[in-house]
């Protein structure tokens, strides 16, 4: 007998396991410590950490980058922002890195992007230290191997600090970010609350550096995508800042494309042409992947969503010709499929894949499979792409802010944190979605450009969900229609750790600057 639990116990995905993401490589931190019994829930953790007897006074360092065997000069800082009420009083210190290219005579033609990562409870340390920033994480081979401990920063040629000005912001609760004096940190914790507090971020910081003549571009990744869709319609209506270009780097906007509830199948075709991808990567399936990608995208938006909404209406013979299809197309058996009512969400996926060879797949980047610890696990019980990656970032990220930017405080720097929950979703009794959001600022800014990153081995934000959003943006006038572009990479959620994919990264973000100039 089959001793794994039935599709009511491995199917459903709760909202908060979901939001996992760095690169997002959040939702992976370890449940905040109880608060204090008299302390409103949420808020306590920070106390003993959120003052410094002095605020921190910016550190700036001058420095070089090759690109394109260019020498690009740049100074560097570290600072902390402090956000305050119309009264004047401190409500938050927003850390940050920014770095200025600095043989540049008129900075209002210079573009400067504004980049956050995910979670919520990420700081931006993935995108500043994988993709973006001068410095990288030395990962080997193709991104799917961990790097020897202590892992090592190395100069990136892929950086893009040649065409923009870079600002890596850390939320409030992550990095070095805190809420101040009285206030509580739940305060920043929630979706429009965090969309508030960037948005005054953004507007400070452009008009302390007097960039309000830049052309402005702002970048998220995984939850940053939820975070930017915000910001863009923020910025524009709150503050008159109208943007140039949004950048959604393994993103969403929204949040029914990942989880699956009883009577909502959305999210089992949009899964079903990335577990073609990965089970083409991994041997299980043979012929050209973009074709057979193609052909699974086909499938589950046409017959395969239109099964699922049969429900239990569904005959038994087309249930078992379409476990068999299914079968062709992920590389999991049909029985599984049938055993599982033609519904296997990532987690069992990870698991099963390679269960004869003993090894469970990641989901930040489903090319990495490391060994399993259970055969018997019916679902993944561990991402080994997050292994890989946790804690290569975060002791490079020490030891830069300390040796390289000389910047060092007491309190930890939060790379990922649970601190940050309960996270306030105000959804209304629904999933947060924010794509009419975008196509609103989309609407009033005829000239907002946004191009959409996808890897084709990431199982956390799959590519086929923002896809199915941006198709759905039915409040976007068809004149804009054609200012959204997409572009692909063989890796996972972190794709820029994939040698080959950080150059085309590279090559897709300049050729989209390009176009935005007059």
């Amino acid at each position: 007998m089959d001793k794994r639990p039935s599709v009511a116990t491995v199917r459903p995905m709760r909202l908060s396991s979901l939001i996992l993401t760095a690169c997002a490589l959040t939702g992976m931190a370890t449940a905040a410590p109880e608060p204090a019994k008299d302390a409103p829930k949420g808020d306590k953790p920070e106390a003993a950490e959120k003052k410094e007897a002095q605020p921190k006074a910016p550190v700036t360092k001058e420095a070089t980058v090759t690109i394109g065997g260019k020498v690009i000069p740049y100074k560097v800082t570290t600072a902390k922002l402090m956000l305050k009420q119309d009264d004047g009083k401190e409500r938050a210190s927003i850390f940050h890195v920014s770095y200025e290219r600095s043989d540049v005579t008129d900075k209002q033609k210079r573009p400067v992007l504004f980049a956050f990562n995910g979670g919520p409870g990420s700081s931006a340390v993935w995108l500043h230290l994988g993709v973006l920033g001068p410095k990288r994480v030395a990962i080997p081979g193709d991104g799917t191997t961990a790097p020897a401990p202590p892992a090592r920063l190395i100069d990136n040629p892929e950086s893009i600090l040649d065409q923009c000005d870079l600002v890596f912001v850390d939320p409030v609760s992550t990095g070095y970010s805190r809420a101040e004096k009285d206030t509580k940190p739940s305060e920043f914790h929630g979706v429009e609350e965090d969309i508030d507090s960037v948005s005054d971020f953004v507007r400070r910081w452009i008009t302390e550096h007097d960039r309000w003549g830049s052309p402005k571009y702002i970048l998220g990744e995984s939850y940053g995508g939820i975070r930017v869709a915000g910001l863009a319609g923020k910025l524009q209506s709150r503050y008159g800042m109208s943007l140039n270009g949004v950048i959604m780097l393994s993103s969403l906007v929204d949040f029914r494309t990942l989880s699956a509830s009883e009577g909502d199948d959305l999210s089992y075709p949009v899964f079903l042409p990335v577990y073609t991808a990965v089970a083409h990567f991994h041997g299980k399936l043979k012929g050209d992947r973009n074709a057979l990608v193609e052909e699974s995208r086909k499938f589950a938006f046409g017959e395969y969503s239109t099964a699922l909404l049969q429900g239990t209406d569904l005959p038994e013979a087309r249930r078992a010709e379409l476990s068999t299809k299914l079968a062709s197309l992920s590389g999991i058996e049909a029985a599984t499929w049938l055993a599982n009512d033609l519904r296997i969400d990532a987690t069992v996926f990870r698991a099963e894949l390679l269960r004869k060879e003993h090894k469970v797949i990641g989901r930040f980047d489903a090319r990495v499979a490391w060994g399993s610890t259970s055969d018997a696990n019916p679902v993944a019980d561990y991402d080994p792409s997050y292994s890989l990656a946790y804690g290569a970032f975060s002791s490079a990220m020490m030891d830069y802010l300390s040796h390289d930017l000389g910047w060092k405080e007491d309190q930890p720097y939060e790379i990922l944190t649970s601190k940050v929950q309960p996270w306030n979703w105000d959804a209304s009794n629904g999933y947060v979605n924010l794509s009419g959001r975008l196509a609103g600022a989309m609407r009033d800014n005829p000239h907002l450009r946004v191009l959409v990153m996808c890897g084709h081995a990431d199982l956390a934000t799959p590519p086929d969900g923002i896809a199915y959003s941006f198709r759905h943006l039915f409040g976007l006038p068809a004149a804009q229609q054609s200012n959204i572009s997409f572009t692909h990479f063989d890796g996972g959620h972190m794709f820029y750790l994939n040698p080959p994919d950080l150059t085309k990264c590279r090559a897709d973000l300049v050729k989209f600057f390009e176009a935005a100039k007059p």
